[in-house]
């Protein structure tokens, strides 16, 4: 990223409409890439719950990316949400968006970062390698056999 393009990640409020717009077009990529019985969306107003942790990445003014977490318990964090908006891809926001959620597990005392992502998003399976996380078996309530979900996982 360069010097005239600065981000800033911060603590925000999904339903703020530039931020739910966002979570809306991440919707509708999704549903067009699976299934209904594959798309393990979170919906906006779980993403306010006390456990989990939502931040949004402003680029150029504006919402262009976002990413959360979410506590289960002592155990792990589900990184959830993770989208950067397609005029800012390019610039290392994914990357930076993944590092302040490890930081905001690691704040929780959490070691363990997991994701269910599917298989349809090379770009993504490329990024969250590229940061450390590496394919583990099913965990929480998703299916062990749906064809179409990569789970991973990452100790830190």
């Amino acid at each position: 990223m360069s010097e005239h393009q600065t981000a800033t990640l911060e603590t925000v409020d999904p339903r703020t409409p530039e931020v739910a717009a966002m979570i809306n077009e991440l919707d509708r990529y999704m549903i067009a890439l699976y299934p209904a019985e594959s798309n393990h969306l979170v919906d906006i107003e779980v993403l306010t719950r006390p456990n989990v942790r939502f931040f949004a990445a402003k680029v150029f003014d504006s919402f262009q990316g976002c990413g959360a977490i979410m506590i289960h318990g002592g155990d792990y964090a589900e990184v959830k949400r993770v989208f950067v908006s397609p005029p800012a891809r390019g610039l290392g926001l994914g990357r930076r968006i993944l590092e302040k959620l490890e930081q905001a597990a690691r704040k929780e005392g959490l070691t363990v970062l997991r994701l269910e992502t599917g298989i349809s998003q090379p770009e993504a399976l490329k990024m969250f390698e590229a940061f450390g996380f590496t394919r583990c078996s099913a965990f929480g309530d998703y299916p062990e056999n749906d064809p179409y979900s990569v789970f991973m996982e990452k100790h830190i």
